[in-house]
């Protein structure tokens, strides 16, 4: 092999020619002069194809003794010979059916076989060639060995956050503002060079320095500038050229042609409609609104006498009309309206609205009276105009002594008889009243006017007026609905009736609804009603009504009891409180309420004998528990608070009592025998993620922070799914400078809670604190693509990852994807407080509020800027709300209001607190 020549270094083949398996015969020079040689010959080719065959022929006759039997292995669907031709009949389709199931028969017979054959070889074929996730199964079984402090110990990873190849392309991909040395070659290109220079001139260019001039520069920039302005003026004077050679002031030009074509416009539209309303009163002259029309028209062209005119004919021809005559009236009304009016009521003497119109124009009241009366002698059955002359009258006797005569001519008027009776003394009002229900005995009004005669005599607890008014207008069929019954309750509320009021209630309320129906709820959307239009009293009446059919309904009670905390006093607060306790003895709500009531207003034996009751009522619940041990510790009872939890913990032995037993006792500074409560805690209910949150907090508290590392990673262990302890967990490693542990934390919550906002925020304000702006907007890209309608996720990305110039766009899309949330809102007040757009941050202020109140970051951003922009009376309003909602929710809320420190502090206090950590 050694002595053997390489392919390139053995002669050629004989009759070999280069290319000619290619089709090549030859080349062809630069000048094209044919072939540079000839090819072979005919001859040739022929010799070597012979030569080529003879070889291939010795080597078929060595393999031919083993291709004599292929035919017998043909494919018998081909079949040549024989049967070449015959015909595929119907026994040979079900031989081969017969053929085929006999061998789906056999390959089942083989299928368990093959498959333990196959599932070996799989077996086998693993067992060589394992994956990577096998090879490590022992070493990750070893990693369950390794314990926390080992893990503690393992050197921390460089963070290698925005090393990766986009961050390094976007580092070269910087962009810089053009130099003025660029503008000063510019400034230099077209000029010549006119000077020669002094070779023995001790100049900075010979020095090799340079001098800035900046005036030149300027020059310079200004220069390029006007070339440019220039340049487009040049261009927008050719298209000139192409239209207009004249120059106009466009915005002038504009102006004064839409003033123009306005103009024209109305005149011609005034043109169009006078031909057509001509048209409309010569085809039918006695259309009264067309003459109405016509006048009107001419009136708003600016031709009030030719007005005057049309409408005069038009009176001519259509005498009887009204309308036509109160709007002579009016077109005369400075000149000769009375006249008018004469000629009107001499053509209908039996118009109300002519006498009425007539009345006032006349300027004394001599003169009124005199015309109400002469329209009297004409209409003495007419309703307004009797109303009219009682109007009239400044004397109560003549006003009595007209109504008589008017109940006397028209005694169907239920408003001229209730007047009458209002104007009678108490005695003759009965009469009168008496009277009138006689005359009119389907009018529910007149009962409702001796009811309420009844409370003005002092004799309001009697509710038989509204009971036989029930019964007396059933029976003749005249019952209005319930709505119209309610609707007379809150009419008296507005004047003062209130017994009235809740009689008519108390005896219309169930009208028309049968026990069937869902009377309870039908009852609470009335009350609901009657609050949202401020009649409270009439509220108050349907719950005291409802609950008297509804007596153990906890949602009717607690209703009227918001009512009373609302809208009511302290002391029927306390009354409706009494008697939600006694109708509902092991509702612990209504207890709690009720001694907080009387805890507030200052009578703490007596909420302490509340709290006694309700022990006797519920000896095992634990809320009842814990507002005891509230009670005594806010007012200084330390030793019977201690007392109380201790019992607590034996009687009712529930994870809250436990927490509250540690709280207790960070709050009253004892660390030691928190920590000890809580271990014993962890013991009973492992479960509990706030027991983990407050071992890891005491120990944060000692200064021991790998037992409160210690805590928290156990926590998280325990309780997977609870955000604040991996929140805990996480903020405790960025303190102390791990921020790979805290992403790495926050990583495996995420795993654990794979769509929680706050987690996504978490991290996002990790990468962010730690100066990784490109990480942090590409993990808030991924976070609204899982979560585009979290508030909290668009008010970090709006207020801390974008520019100020891109508030207003993310604003509109934030509120467009998450417009419930209030955190949403109370970002788009900040936007708007930012620009001094102060009424729309408070309206945006106000929206969040009422979105949900139980959040406390609103309040105290609300706070904060009342503090800076708003008034003393609004801030003590924000504060009077506050302490009626009590909030207990929110990012910044929590952490101040949860602090040992403040947890005697009221409402108003943690505001101010909070409002001040806020930046």
């Amino acid at each position: 092999m050694a002595t053997r020549r390489d392919f390139l270094s053995q002669p050629a083949p004989e009759n070999y020619v280069a290319g000619l398996g290619r089709g090549a015969t030859g080349f062809t020079t630069r000048s094209d002069l044919g072939p540079a040689r000839e090819g072979p010959s005919e001859d040739q080719i022929k010799a070597a194809v012979a030569k080529r065959s003879a070889q291939l022929g010795l080597t078929e006759a060595k393999e031919g003794d083993d291709n004599e039997d292929d035919s017998r292995y043909q494919d018998p669907d081909n079949e040549v010979g024989l049967f070449a031709g015959g015909i595929y009949e119907k026994d040979d389709e079900e031989a081969d059916q017969i053929w085929k199931e006999v061998d789906d028969k056999m390959a089942r017979r083989r299928q368990r076989q093959r498959e333990a054959r196959e599932k070996a070889e799989t077996d086998e074929y693993e067992r060589k060639n394992p994956k990577i996730q096998q090879q490590f199964a022992d070493l990750k079984r070893a990693l369950g060995t390794v314990t926390d402090e080992e893990w503690a110990s393992l050197p921390d990873v460089k963070d290698l956050t925005g090393r990766t190849k986009r961050a390094r392309q976007a580092r070269h991909e910087k962009f810089y503002a053009v130099p003025d040395s660029v503008l000063a070659a510019a400034r230099d290109s077209s000029e010549f060079g006119t000077t020669v220079a002094d070779d023995g001139g001790n100049t900075e260019a010979q020095k090799g320095g340079t001098t800035t001039d900046f005036a030149k520069i300027g020059a310079a920039r200004d220069k390029v500038l006007q070339a440019r302005l220039d340049q487009a003026s040049h261009s927008s004077g050719r298209d000139s050229v192409v239209g207009s050679s004249t120059s106009i002031d466009p915005k002038g030009y504009l102006t004064s042609l839409s003033k123009r074509e306005g103009a024209e416009q109305s005149i011609g539209d005034i043109d169009q409609f006078r031909r057509m309303l001509k048209s409309a009163v010569d085809t039918n002259p006695t259309h009264a609104p067309a003459w109405v029309a016509a006048a009107r028209l001419e009136e708003y062209a600016g031709k009030p006498g030719a007005a005057r005119a049309m409408i005069a004919s038009g009176c001519k021809h259509c005498p009887k009309s009204e309308d036509i005559w109160i709007e002579n009236i009016r077109l005369n009304e400075n000149r000769n309206a009375k006249v008018v009016a004469a000629e009107a009521i001499k053509a209908n003497p039996r118009s109300v609205r002519l006498w009425v119109e007539a009345m006032t124009l006349e300027t004394d009241a001599r003169s009124k009276k005199k015309v109400i009366r002469l329209a009297l002698d004409q209409i003495p059955e007419s309703e307004a105009l009797w109303k009219e002359a009682v109007n009239l009258e400044e004397d109560p006797e003549d006003a009595r002594l007209l109504l008589a005569k008017a109940t006397e001519l028209i005694p169907g008027s239920v408003d001229l008889w209730l007047a009458l009776a209002r104007l009678e003394a108490p005695a003759n009002a009965r009469k009168v009243l008496n009277k009138a229900g006689k005359a009119i005995p389907s009018s529910h009004e007149i009962w409702i006017a001796a009811a309420r005669l009844e409370e003005q005599l002092g004799d309001g607890g009697n509710t038989s007026v509204m009971k036989n008014a029930v019964r007396f207008l059933a029976k003749r069929s005249a019952m209005p609905k319930r709505e119209e019954w309610i609707a007379e309750a809150e009419k008296c509320e507005d004047e003062g009736a209130v017994v009235t009021c809740g009689n008519i209630v108390r005896e219309t309320l169930g009208w028309g609804l049968d026990e069937d129906d869902d009377r309870k709820d039908v009852w609470m959307e009335d009350a609901k009603s009657s609050i949202a239009r401020d009649k409270f009293e009439t509220a108050r009446a349907i719950y005291a009504y409802a609950l008297r059919v509804f007596v153990t309904s906890k949602t009717l009670w607690l209703a009227a009891v918001d009512l009373e905390r609302n809208h009511g006093t302290k002391e029927a607060l306390c009354q409706v409180l009494e008697k939600a306790v006694e109708a509902c003895p092991h509702s612990e709500v209504m207890w709690l309420m009720l001694a907080k009531e009387r805890w507030q207003s200052g009578d703490l034996d007596e909420s302490r004998r509340v709290l006694g009751r309700a022990f006797t009522q519920n000896p095992d619940n634990e809320d009842i528990w814990l507002a005891a041990v509230k009670l005594e510790s806010d007012n200084g009872f330390t030793d019977q608070a201690r007392e109380l939890l201790k019992t607590a913990r034996q009687n009712a032995p529930t994870d809250r009592v436990w927490m509250r037993s540690v709280a207790f006792e960070r709050q009253q500074g004892d660390s030691e025998a928190a920590l000890d409560l809580v271990q014993d805690a962890l013991q009973l209910f492992p479960a509990a993620a706030k027991l983990w949150m407050m071992k890891g907090q005491i120990y944060e508290d000692l200064g021991k922070v790998p037992q409160a590392r210690e805590a928290y990673s156990t926590g998280v262990k325990a309780v997977p799914s609870s955000i604040p302890l991996w929140l805990l967990y996480s903020r405790l490693e960025e303190r102390n400078g791990l921020i790979v542990k805290a992403r790495s934390v926050l990583d495996r919550a995420r795993q654990a809670v794979p769509k929680s906002p706050e987690l996504w925020c978490e991290l996002i304000r990790v990468e962010r604190r730690a100066g990784n702006a490109n990480q942090a907007k590409a993990l808030m890209a991924t976070a609204l693509q899982q979560m585009p309608k979290s508030g909290l996720l668009w008010s970090e990305r709006i207020l801390h990852l974008e520019p100020r110039t891109q508030r207003r766009t993310l604003s509109v899309e934030a509120v467009k994807q998450a417009e419930a949330d209030p955190t949403v809102s109370v970002t788009v007040a900040r936007c708007f407080w930012g620009d001094r757009r102060l009424e729309k941050a408070q309206n945006w202020f106000e929206r969040a509020l009422v979105l949900d109140s139980g959040v406390g970051d609103t309040w105290a951003w609300y706070y904060k800027f009342l503090l800076q922009h708003g008034t003393d009376e609004k801030r003590e309003e924000l504060l009077s709300k506050l302490r009626m909602v009590e909030p207990r929710h929110g990012e910044y809320w929590a952490a101040v209001a949860k602090d040992p420190k403040n947890a005697k502090k009221k409402p108003e206090e943690v505001l101010r607190l909070v409002a001040a950590s806020l930046q």
